[in-house]
């Protein structure tokens, strides 16, 4: 371990000491549910701007709000499960002294209170269990063979910088629902060191990697970009306002609002990224397909070539 990383691993320990939060007694759970409060940006919904959108009443799109949360979140749940499992393989064979170990032991702590103040948001709403779509979640078991190192701590970034950007939207959004607010300020507060962590990590590890590995590493974040910006509004959730999931998937996949939203919230984290040599030219297409780069303007050559 470097001393930089020792020095952050021991700053982040003495930050989760004097603010961390316990979901079960820092939200109001009792609070209800506003009708006409929205459950997120309406702006940053996926069929903003669209003239299925513009068919919807005011009622419909506060209750998509809510659905489209409820698939969010779920996917947020997902991926921590997969980030926690990574940490606890990371730290298997490390030395419980040091202070990395002890910090990725206290975020593996924080990441279980936030999965299940996750959990709870559901069960409150009586939401449905939208989740990853069945053939990602039986990719989900390949993903902790592979997912080390550099793509573990690449893919903590995407899915919680990417997530940071769009719950400090919505904790200081009085449209949005009290709840949903509360809970969005104590994940942006705690993820916060989270990303400080990773990136220092992935900053630490680099380096050292021979060009097979780089190689390896790059493929893998690619994979993870597209998986986690594709699949955070299942399809199934536009039902809940009488819309064909099919069609209503097609029209926001190809909405530029929710696309420009998309890479709104990787306007952070992508040009960490690059720095450190993950957005390779072999996989520029997928990152492009994540909507989180802008596409190639139309007859350029392939950059995937």
């Amino acid at each position: 371990m470097t001393v930089t990383s020792k020095s952050v691993s021991t700053r982040l320990l003495n930050s989760s000491a004097r603010h961390s939060y316990d979901p079960d007694v820092d939200v109001d759970w009792d609070l209800p549910f506003e009708p006409d409060k929205w459950f997120m940006a309406p702006q940053r919904m996926s069929l903003f701007g669209t003239p299925m959108w513009e068919s919807l009443s005011e009622d419909q799109r506060i209750e998509l709000s809510r659905h489209e949360v409820a698939s969010i979140v779920h996917m947020g749940w997902w991926f921590e499960v997969l980030l926690m499992q990574g940490l606890l393989r990371e730290i298997y064979q490390s030395d419980p002294r040091s202070a990395r170990t002890q910090y990725a032991l206290t975020e593996i702590g924080d990441e279980t209170r936030h999965s299940t103040m996750f959990g709870r948001v559901l069960a409150k709403g009586d939401l449905p269990r939208y989740g990853p779509p069945r053939q990602l979640q039986r990719v989900g078991t390949l993903f902790n063979l592979v997912i080390r190192g550099a793509s573990l701590y690449a893919g903590a970034l995407l899915v919680e910088e990417t997530q940071d950007r769009w719950q400090r939207e919505i904790m200081h959004d009085e449209r949005i629902q009290p709840l949903t607010r509360m809970v969005a300020r104590i994940h942006v507060t705690e993820e916060a060191r989270h990303v400080t962590f990773a990136r220092d990590e992935l900053a630490r590890v680099m380096p050292t990697m021979s060009r097979a590995e780089r190689t390896w590493h790059q493929a893998i974040a690619a994979q993870m970009a597209i998986v986690s910006m594709r699949c955070l509004v299942h399809p199934r959730v536009y039902a809940s306002v009488g819309l064909d999931p099919r069609e209503a998937h097609e029209v926001a996949v190809n909405n530029p609002h929710y696309r420009a939203s998309i890479a709104w919230t990787g306007e952070k984290v992508m040009p960490f990224l690059m720095e450190q040599g993950l957005v390779a030219k072999p996989h520029l297409g997928i990152w492009q397909k994540s909507f989180l780069l802008p596409q190639p303007p139309k007859g350029k050559v392939s950059t995937t070539s």
